[in-house]
């Protein structure tokens, strides 16, 4: 079995995996890529996520070629998935054999819809959610009634934030501002099956709940496991 290392950016710097064929054997973190090789060693192969010109969708999820994991790339609208969330989806779908739905995945302070199908990614429609829930000061939880009153009228959404900045109700702000996602991203979740991936799932499971939309939440942490291992397939290095 090959011995490998997939080195990946994180808000931090950077993430390491030591892998044996599709097998994680241990992870690092560290500042920067010295730092994570003097932990993790220097084997003979290292896989730099994100390296390269992203993929246009729509395209595979795991690469046919090369010997990386890039980000993808949409030309219209404009829109960017980095190579992590692109291993997250490896993940999920590692165990969903020919699965089709909408995957609504949460890094750092944007929100990603994801259409795939016949294991591509079709089409994105990227939202700053969480930055705007961080910068109005909203709350981890949505209220529901500012949630369904912004969804039914996202044209009220400046008005709607004013009123509840104004009575101090920090929920109500992230129900307004999730309420608009929704409606912006309505064509993604309607009639679909959706994954959540996400550290903080809770507000948006419930939203989609009160839509009937049938969804599960996954732990991005655990998916990056089954995502290398079939990353590892797809590059040829389970082998050798």
């Amino acid at each position: 079995m090959t011995r490998w290392i997939a080195l990946v950016p994180d808000n931090a710097g950077q993430c390491g995996y030591l892998v044996e064929g599709d097998r994680v054997l241990r992870h690092a973190t560290g500042s920067s890529e010295e730092a994570v090789l003097a932990e993790l060693g220097d084997p003979p192969r290292m896989v730099r996520l994100g390296d390269g010109p992203p993929d246009r969708l729509p395209t595979g999820i795991l690469p046919k070629t090369g010997d990386t994991l890039s980000a993808l790339e949409q030309a219209t609208p404009p829109d960017i998935i980095s190579a992590s969330v692109r291993l997250w989806i490896a993940g999920a779908l590692a165990s969903r054999v020919h699965w089709d739905g909408v995957i609504c995945a949460t890094q750092s302070d944007v929100t990603h819809w994801i259409h795939i199908s016949a294991g591509e990614a079709v089409s994105v429609q990227t939202v700053l959610t969480p930055r705007l829930v961080t910068a109005l000061g909203g709350t981890a939880s949505a209220d529901p009634d500012a949630l369904a009153d912004t969804l039914s009228r996202p044209e009220r959404l400046a008005a709607h934030l004013r009123q509840a900045e104004i009575s101090g109700d920090r929920a109500a702000l992230t129900g307004h501002l999730l309420g608009a996602e929704l409606a912006a991203t309505r064509p993604y979740w309607l009639g679909q099956e959706v994954l959540v991936i996400s550290a903080k799932p809770a507000p948006h499971m419930t939203a989609l709940a009160a839509q009937g939309v049938p969804a599960t939440a996954l732990a991005p942490g655990d998916l990056v496991a089954s995502g290398l291992a079939a990353l590892s397939r797809a590059l040829g290095l389970t082998d050798g």
